[in-house]
């Protein structure tokens, strides 16, 4: 699919121009100017295209088959994003995790050591 368009040099029509496949990975999911807010002008478009039914003058079909492929590739990078995103909110959150486990075990090796004995802690400096 991204290798069909990059030979068609395939552009899609935003709000602020025309914007290359490579374009839109750098918008953001959701926004103003964001790869919701084309996919939904594609969807739309495709849409208005299968409602323009006529029994004597067929579709364009190359159009629609474009429309369709542009519509796949800003679909096929959403959800990449997406996963990314779940994937690093994951991450982030395993992190979070265990650098609250490492503090909390820090604590009790703390508490253990405070109950040892003045004769226990010389003995474990003296084995250092």
């Amino acid at each position: 699919m991204f290798d069909k368009a990059t030979r068609l040099k395939l552009r899609f029509d935003t709000s602020r121009g025309c914007l290359g496949v490579e374009d839109l990975w750098d918008l953001p999911l959701t926004g103003r100017f964001s790869l919701d807010e084309v996919a939904i002008g594609l969807h739309r478009q495709i849409r208005e295209t299968a409602d323009m039914t006529s029994f004597v003058t067929p579709r364009p079909e190359p159009d629609e088959n474009l429309l369709q492929l542009r519509f796949d590739i800003v679909k096929s990078i959403i959800d990449v994003k997406v996963k990314e995103r779940d994937e690093a909110k994951l991450a982030f959150d395993k992190a979070q995790k265990k650098q609250q486990l490492l503090e909390v075990l820090a604590r009790k090796q703390n508490a253990e050591l405070e109950n040892k004995t003045p004769q226990e802690i010389e003995a474990m400096i003296n084995a250092l």
